[in-house]
């Protein structure tokens, strides 16, 4: 290795497969630039960014156990010490996963989709309509009151806010409308 001394004190070491490390003059920031162009710097307060070249990703570790990757994309994904993640995606949709298997999609249109650990979802759309997907059944419920029903045999059900009440059998027959 090669080490140099610069006027203004900083550093330069220079590896025999082309890896060049720089420490400042203060010694409180390092930026070792690697033979395949990949990059990490660690910083003043220990917050690691790893640049790699090949997929032209950034993944910063910060002190405190956040973890953010920038993707070339502009997909932007955090992850955060308690286990949680965030996902800002480039159409500015933004997915939050939970340690206890709970998510939530924030779509650009005021759509949010919510998906249980057990898989039911609620999705509540911009228009103040709501959907409930569960293993039994799809309902969606209107702003007027009314909600419709299907569930996994077929069967439909709609009540609407005047009391009146339609059923439909698997093959879409009415056999209820009162």
């Amino acid at each position: 290795k090669v080490e140099e001394v610069l006027t203004d004190g900083r550093r330069i070491i220079t590896f025999r497969n082309g890896t060049k490390k720089e420490i400042s003059a203060d010694k409180r920031m390092t930026t070792i630039s690697f033979f395949n162009g990949d990059v990490k710097k660690i910083m003043p307060d220990q917050s690691v960014i790893y640049y790699y070249a090949d997929a032209q990703t950034t993944h910063t570790a910060y002190p405190d156990g956040l973890e953010v990757l920038q993707f070339p994309n502009n997909q932007i994904e955090k992850h955060y010490p308690d286990g949680r993640q965030e996902i800002v995606f480039p159409d500015h949709t933004v997915k939050c996963l939970y340690s206890d298997g709970f998510k939530e999609t924030f779509f650009p249109d005021g759509t949010v989709v919510k998906v249980e650990k057990n898989g039911d979802k609620i999705v509540v759309f911009n228009n103040g309509q709501k959907e409930v997907h569960t293993a039994q059944f799809k309902r969606r419920e209107y702003p007027d009151g009314t909600v419709k029903t299907v569930y996994c045999n077929g069967r439909q059900e709609t009540k609407y806010t005047t009391g009146r009440v339609r059923i439909k059998d698997e093959e879409g027959n009415i056999i209820l409308d009162k």
